[in-house]
């Protein structure tokens, strides 16, 4: 009997795990249309993405130093390869002393021009006085030794003088040389003058060339005195023999193992332009689909909002293709799931995920495709749980526990292949809380920025003391009532069908703020006295009064900065609803009046939070005017009067509820009007002893 009952409850769970996901699959409102030039600016960045996604087919080697192995590789045969690490650094060590430097001839021309300036400024010292500075000092024995030179003695002079600068810089100036020996050198090449013509010739060739030089070096020439002396010395080499292990599918590639696996041709450096282009279209798919996904599940996705995915999407590979195997996906994954599931949901985030998933270049094999699968499932968890956090307090609790969490399973698991230490486990974890606090103080920026609207920003919105509401409640106190009266049988009504509580609590205090642009011509902040309707007497302008409040409403709503989930039960509650007292007055006026011009400009609601919320203003006031005696069945039958009249109307076409729904509904809101119409005992009150004096 009990394997029967087993049987029987089995299938039956099974059928309604299937019709709710059924429901669930069901598109509940269209997605919100976009301009021309957002459509393009998110298809351009898809293509960016895509771009980064694939760079490493385009222009990088297939393999490099650092990476993770592909593939398992075994020597086809014996070689000697070249250690090109070994031979840059014998280079390296040999560069200082093989430097090859050779006469520069611009310099040797400028120093030479400077002797000839100097000869002539001698020149014309000899012509003035001796008051004045002079660049070069003169001996009174050298100013007589040289007035005694005739024209041609002279001149002679000065180009001995000049043979010797040339000579000495033929043979190479080296810079930093002391004085002294300029001198002597200067004094050695002048050795067919004699007495103060030498002395004084020395003393200019030294002034001309102090602290200057003409060597410059020459890389060519150096170079094939490395490669000379390497060639002496031997060149390294690494001795492979057929049918040794290269390198193990996993393992980090070093530099001597990509010489080897470069030797027998396994590292492909040629562009690859049809690879490349195939996985350009598969990244440009997988980008295409992520945005199409975060569309379906959040119809009111806005453009920004896109560009935040895709943002956050281009960081990551970025950042992948400038660590390359350094870069962790623990790091780089769980942040933005975490940010994107909070600010747009947890199917949005879970979409960024996978695409951010399929996008990591790197084989799904080895240590890090088990480290990638790790990383994707701390993410997966961080996106479920985001959506259930209601304050920062439990977000902050969340960004320590999940860091701890990952690393100690990482640590398990690499504990198990053997290969506890390969990575710094402890530092990945914190790199990873700090990410996560950095994310949850900038997350006000990003939620104001790009117009999400996170569970803890719904709730702290839904604080009677902001600004708006109170507004609300000191300028049009019946107003508030009524709209908390709303909140509570929304709320009621959402969590019965499984709806977004919080939204729709948080647009119900909202829906009606357009009202404060006249609280008194709204009755439910009407004293006792005339209703200016009344004194107005013209049913059209009333009809234009009552469209104002919704217009007005989207107005303060962009002055406020509301989220436009919000922003979209201010003219959704409405839809297209028939002003019917007004259309009464005014076919009794004129039969022929249009029943379009006295009915909201809509749109009808698109989500079941905002069809919830109509539904709720539609029975608030008819709940709230049943007489004491009223049963429940009688208050339902009322109740279910109203929703049905809004379903023919047609007001519930684009919501998204069922008929199923409806039915628990109705249920929901008679038990917040039997809570509100409860009984209380009537207390005895005593009477007041009259004064004595």
């Amino acid at each position: 009997m009990r394997g029967r009952l087993l049987t029987i409850q089995i299938p039956g769970r099974v059928r309604s795990l299937w019709r709710q996901w059924l429901r669930t699959e069901r598109p509940r409102q269209p997605p919100a249309c976009w301009r021309g030039q957002d459509s393009l600016a998110v298809l351009m960045v898809c293509a960016l993405v895509a771009v980064l996604s694939s760079w490493s087919w385009l222009a990088e080697p297939s393999l490099r130093p650092g990476m993770l192995a592909p593939f398992t590789v075994q020597a086809p045969e014996s070689a000697e390869v070249v250690d090109s690490t070994a031979l840059e650094e014998r280079r390296q060590q040999m560069l200082p002393r093989t430097t090859v430097q050779v006469v520069d001839e611009e310099a040797s021309l400028r120093l030479r021009a400077q002797l000839g300036e100097q000869l002539k400024l001698m020149q014309d010292q000899l012509a003035r006085a001796r008051d004045r500075v002079e660049a070069l000092p003169l001996s009174d024995q050298e100013r007589l030794w040289l007035r005694g030179l005739s024209p041609a003695q002279l001149t002679a002079w000065q180009a001995e003088v000049s043979r010797a600068q040339l000579r000495m810089l033929s043979q190479g100036l080296a810079p930093g040389v002391s004085e002294g020996q300029l001198l002597e050198a200067a004094s050695l090449q002048l050795d067919q003058l004699t007495g103060l013509g030498r002395n004084l010739g020395a003393r200019l060739v030294v002034q001309s060339l102090q602290g200057q030089t003409n060597l410059r070096s020459d890389p060519a020439l150096s170079q094939r005195r490395i490669e000379a002396l390497i060639s002496q010395q031997g060149i390294p080499t690494i001795s492979v023999s057929k049918g040794d292990l290269v390198v193990r599918q996993g393992e980090v590639i070093n530099a001597q193992v990509f010489d080897v696996l470069d030797h027998f041709g396994l590292v492909n450096r040629r562009p690859r332009p049809l690879v490349w282009l195939s996985h350009f279209l598969e990244s440009l798919a997988v980008t295409g689909a992520m945005v199409l996904l975060l569309r379906r599940w959040r119809s009111s996705l806005e453009p920004r909002q896109a560009m935040l995915a895709l943002g956050t999407l281009l960081a990551v590979q970025g950042v992948h293709l400038w660590l390359g195997p350094g870069a962790s996906p623990m790091v780089l994954l769980v942040p933005p799931t975490l940010l994107l599931a909070q600010g747009l949901g947890t199917a949005s985030g879970l979409a960024w995920l996978a695409a951010a998933t399929l996008l990591w270049p790197v084989p799904m094999s080895g240590l890090l495709g088990l480290r990638l699968l790790l990383a994707a499932a701390t993410a997966a968890v961080a996106a479920v749980t985001a959506g259930r956090q209601r304050s920062r307090a439990e977000l902050l609790q969340l960004a320590v526990l999940l860091p701890g969490g990952a690393v100690l399973l990482q640590w398990l698991l690499l504990q198990g292949r053997g290969q506890p230490g390969q990575f710094d486990l402890l530092s990945e974890a914190l790199l990873l809380a700090g990410l996560l606090m950095a994310g949850l103080l900038l997350a006000p920026l990003v939620e104001t920025f790009f117009g999400l609207m996170t569970r803890t920003r719904l709730l702290e919105l839904a604080d009677l003391e902001r600004p708006l509401l109170r507004r609300l409640s000191c300028e049009a106190p019946g107003t508030f009532e009524h709209t908390l009266m709303i909140a509570g049988l929304a709320e009621e009504g959402a969590r019965s069908i499984g709806a977004d509580v919080d939204l729709v609590r948080t647009g119900a205090l909202y829906h009606d703020v357009g009202k404060l642009h006249g609280p008194q011509w709204f009755i439910e902040n009407q004293e006792e006295g005339a209703n200016p309707h009344d004194t107005l007497d013209d049913p059209y302008a009333s009809a234009a009064i009552l469209q104002a409040h919704v217009d007005e409403g989207l107005k303060l709503a962009r002055r406020y900065r509301l989220p436009r989930p919000l922003a979209d039960f201010i003219p959704e509650h409405q839809g297209t609803l028939k002003m019917g007292y007004f259309l009464h007055h005014a076919r009794e006026r004129d039969g022929s009046v249009r029943e379009a011009d006295f009915r909201y400009r809509g749109p009808t609601p698109r989500s079941r939070e905002t069809a919830i919320l109509m539904l709720a203003d539609g029975c608030e006031a008819a709940l709230r005017s049943l007489p004491p005696g009223t049963n429940e069945h009688e208050a339902r039958t009322m109740v279910r009067r109203i929703l049905e009249a809004r379903q023919r109307d047609g007001q519930l076409a684009g919501s998204g509820i069922s008929r199923a729904e409806l039915e628990l509904l109705i249920r929901a809101f008679v038990r917040v009007w039997k809570r509100m119409r409860h009984r209380r005992i009537p207390y005895p009150i005593p009477a007041r002893k009259a004064f004595s004096a």
